[in-house]
């Protein structure tokens, strides 16, 4: 068979948990990554603010206190187990890191430098503690850089600007992925023992996000039509400050500087919602807060925006009141030089985008959606599992944002993210090195390019008018209006009858171009398509949760139900229609209460 290739293991996405998993399964496998990105443009690169570990370099900190804070912020949806594991794990990935060559930030004494950042607490105090080990605000870059170097020092075997359409599940086992070769549109076939997805969030799906064009949920749309259930996918973050209008991520780094919200009237406003850590609490909490400001007419002159100020004298000023120190006890005292230094990118944000020098003038910010807590069930190994009981699919994986493992629950708090990757990235790499080791490949199918040619063929045959873009902006919108910061029973079903008129017009969308060569309009309708596989998932899901959690706000059912939904949700794809199951959160330390910040 011509373009066959095969390897013991394949990492589908050259993301950081991608990256991470090919270099740990590279010690002891054949590996190969598949990536429709160069994996240096992957969106790991984007992450800004730093990564959680309770190093305690700038102030007393634990694991415990992290793994508290975590399970807290995951509104007691995530599973104890796994964010136990992670936090604890998190110390040593991130020395594993610097040991790598990872250029972090450093404190006067040459330590890994460290900033507060929501949601991140001293258990004792509750004050905000400094958990966030970053570089500038250029820290998911750095550690993709530092991961892709490594995997190239390790011969990790590197497939670029590949598409995975299909992934090959034989006997009940994983077998392989089929791949589009982009520059010339030919099908390639990879046979392997071990298939790990880490191809990222599916953030696309709404209309003002911080997501990158190429975060269309590819990953777990094609599990599903394979018949592998998504987990908690109701779960979806907004972030608080994306650039308005843009939703370019303006990092939570800036609040653990001592940034602050306001309103239209001057007004700080989230000492009224979050009245111990104001400005750093978790995300779905400031979210709200802002969507509440907003609502009620104090917008930006009375706009869909706030202000994010992180000029000096408002720093200063609001540390003071704060009574906020520096690790040597000292006032927390600014300069503009300072922040400059620490937050560059941000600042060449805001000067490229909106015409704003945030040293000098506020920036304008409204929630942007950001982040999936749902995705594809695994364990905390990277192991896929597909059913309630937890059962193990051999030889498939998957890590970072297309999976759930579940530690983010209901809602991630910030840095949690990247430390999903470097930890879970490198269990899966582990794992699946492990099973391929003792493991055969499994017989492929008589035609194993037969599904992936079934969906290019119904694209490139299409004979209908409808234009892609314009199914496209109406997914978003509808979602974003209906299926966003808040929710209702009217607006969510509103948005399901469009998600399936807007299934039905993609099977008529005019014939695209018939180019062999870097074919981005064929991409552009098959990712579509999976966005709005994924679209109608998560309303599927939010729909039958009546009650609000982290991530999932319901103005109709606006209270935290424990007793009927403390529970994870699956959804399945069977017979064109979503099926709905449930499994028990894990919980071993930390009760159910109410979250106060």
């Amino acid at each position: 068979m011509s373009n066959y290739h095969q390897f013991d293991v394949i990492v589908v996405g050259a993301g950081g948990a991608g990256l991470m998993a090919a270099l740990y399964a590279s010690k002891t496998a054949n590996t190969a990554v598949i990536s429709k990105l160069y994996p240096t443009r992957s969106h790991t690169g984007t992450a800004q603010g730093g990564v959680g570990a309770a190093l305690g370099n700038e102030g007393e900190d634990h694991p415990d206190w992290h793994t508290f804070d975590t399970v807290k912020g995951s509104d007691y949806l995530g599973d104890q187990d796994a964010i136990e594991f992670m936090c604890h794990e998190a110390v040593p990935a991130v020395y594993e890191l610097e040991h790598m060559g990872l250029p972090f930030s450093r404190t006067e004494d040459g330590l890994i430098a460290q900033r507060p950042f929501g949601g991140h607490t001293n258990n004792i105090t509750g004050k905000p503690v400094r958990r966030a080990c970053y570089a500038a605000d250029r820290t998911g870059h750095m550690i993709l850089q530092t991961l892709y170097q490594q995997c190239i020092k390790n011969d990790v075997n590197f497939f670029d600007e590949f598409q995975v359409l299909d992934v090959l599940i034989e006997n009940g086992a994983a077998a392989g992925v089929v791949a589009l070769e982009l520059a010339n549109r030919e099908l390639h076939v990879f046979h392997a023992k071990s298939v790990i997805f880490a191809t990222g969030g599916h953030g696309r799906i709404w209309e003002i996000t911080s997501n990158a064009y190429s975060y269309t949920g590819d990953g777990p749309a094609a599990l599903l039509r394979r018949g592998i259930p998504m987990e908690d996918m109701e779960f979806f973050q907004f972030h608080p400050t994306g650039i308005y209008r843009m939703g370019i991520l303006i990092t939570e780094g800036v609040r653990g500087e001592g940034g602050i919200l306001v309103n239209d009237k001057g007004e700080r406003f989230m000492e009224h919602y979050a009245p111990t850590v104001k400005d750093l609490a978790s995300r779905d909490v400031i979210s709200r807060a802002m969507y509440l400001e907003m609502r009620d007419g104090r917008g930006i002159n009375g706009k869909r925006y706030l202000y994010l100020d992180m000029r000096p004298e408002t720093v200063n000023r609001y540390a003071a009141l704060d009574g906020r120190k520096r690790p040597d006890g000292s006032p927390y005292v600014v300069t503009g030089e300072e922040l400059l230094s620490k937050l560059p990118d941000i600042v060449d944000f805001a000067r490229t985008y909106l015409g704003v020098d945030p040293v000098a003038q506020p920036m304008p910010v409204q929630p942007t959606a950001h982040y999936a807590m749902g995705g594809i069930p695994t364990n905390m190994y990277g192991e896929v599992v597909i059913d309630e009981a937890n059962t193990v699919l051999p030889g498939l994986y998957a890590a970072g944002e297309c999976a759930c493992v579940s530690v983010h629950g209901a809602n991630r708090l910030g840095t949690n993210s990247l430390l999903d990757l470097i930890v879970f990235g490198k269990h899966a790499g582990l794992r699946a090195a492990e099973y391929a080791n003792g493991a055969s490949f499994q017989t492929l199918p008589a035609d194993p390019l037969e599904y992936a040619n079934q969906q290019l063929d119904q694209i490139l045959h299409s004979d209908g008018e409808e234009k892609v873009y314009v199914i496209g902006h109406e997914m978003k919108s509808v979602m974003f209006d209906e299926v966003g910061v808040f929710r209702t029973q009217e607006g969510m079903q509103k948005a399901l009858e469009k998600i399936g008129e807007l299934r039905e017009r993609l099977k008529r969308v005019r014939k695209p171009d018939m180019g062999k060569v870097f074919n981005t309009e064929l991409l552009d309708i098959w990712e579509l398509g999976n966005l709005l596989e994924l679209a109608e998932v998560t309303t599927v899901s939010a729909l039958a949760r009546t009650e609000s959690r982290g991530g999932h706000a319901r103005e109709d059912y606006p209270k935290r139900d424990d007793v009927n939904w403390l529970k994870h949700t699956l959804a399945w794809k069977r017979n064109g229609n979503i099926e709905l199951g449930y499994k028990p959160v894990v919980i071993t330390k930390f009760q159910p209460k109410e979250r106060v910040y």
